[in-house]
């Protein structure tokens, strides 16, 4: 592993913690020179004036807020682009908050649990890899990857079992969306008049319901059998241009 020095400033609230991080560092990652530590961001900015350094390891939450650590990952990235940012963070549950320092361009994120701050984490980041994550977070992420791949599959299972095409799946997501039938004809690229929609919709029905089941489906039941079968997702509904 290449041992080149670097400096470290740690941004931490909580005295223990921020003492055992110190530890960590000295004892695990002789390599890093720890340039200095802040426990509020008053404290943070003028050191970092004063000694700039190569790496910030920054818990999110400081002084009992959470988005106070995503806004220094964000202000760091715009206006320091060239400090590695790697988030130590005990906001274990808080995938909202992950997602959101990341957009902010943190380098990684290192959960405090399971195998805490590594050196090779550590040196990861500081060789310029993107994406660095403990197995606590690899774990969510690797079961989340798996649940959206089963779900795409059964999508496009479902797309060939039920012959959808490229018409039918907008129409259903118009109709899920509340668009009337005469602003669905207004949509860029959308070659039926009304009554071609109304035929098309019958034909959805005739394929998607068993023969006894299709004497009163109107537009919303089809639409929560196509939700039902993953035809279409309702957790990525948008509308076409018109």
């Amino acid at each position: 592993m290449d041992t080149k020095k670097f400096k470290v400033i740690i941004v931490e609230d909580v005295k223990l913690e921020l003492k055992g991080t110190e530890e960590i560092f000295r004892h695990e990652i002789p390599n890093a020179e720890v340039i200095g530590t802040a426990m509020t961001e008053a404290e943070f900015w003028p050191l970092l004036e004063k000694n700039t350094p190569d790496m910030v390891l920054l818990d999110l939450g400081l002084g009992g807020s959470t988005t106070i650590g995503v806004d220094i990952c964000a202000s760091l990235r715009k206006n320091y682009p060239d400090i590695k940012v790697l988030i130590f963070t005990g906001e274990v549950l808080n995938e909202k908050l992950w997602v959101d320092v990341l957009n902010a361009g943190a380098d990684g994120i290192i959960l405090k649990t399971g195998e805490l701050l590594t050196a090779v984490d550590v040196q990861a980041v500081m060789e310029g890899k993107k994406l660095v994550f403990n197995y606590p977070i690899l774990e969510k992420i690797v079961a989340r990857f798996k649940e959206s791949v089963a779900l795409d599959t059964r999508r496009q299972e479902a797309i060939i079992m039920y012959d959808i095409d490229e018409y039918d799946e907008r129409l259903l997501r118009h109709l899920a969306l509340g668009y009337t039938k005469d602003m669905i004809t207004n949509l860029k690229g959308m070659p039926f008049g009304v009554k071609s929609l109304e035929k098309r919709q019958n034909e959805l029905i005739a394929r998607l319901f068993k023969p006894e089941e299709r004497g009163c489906v109107n537009a919303c039941r089809l639409v929560t059998r196509a939700f039902e079968l993953h035809i279409i997702d309702v957790e990525n509904l948008e509308e076409d241009e018109e």
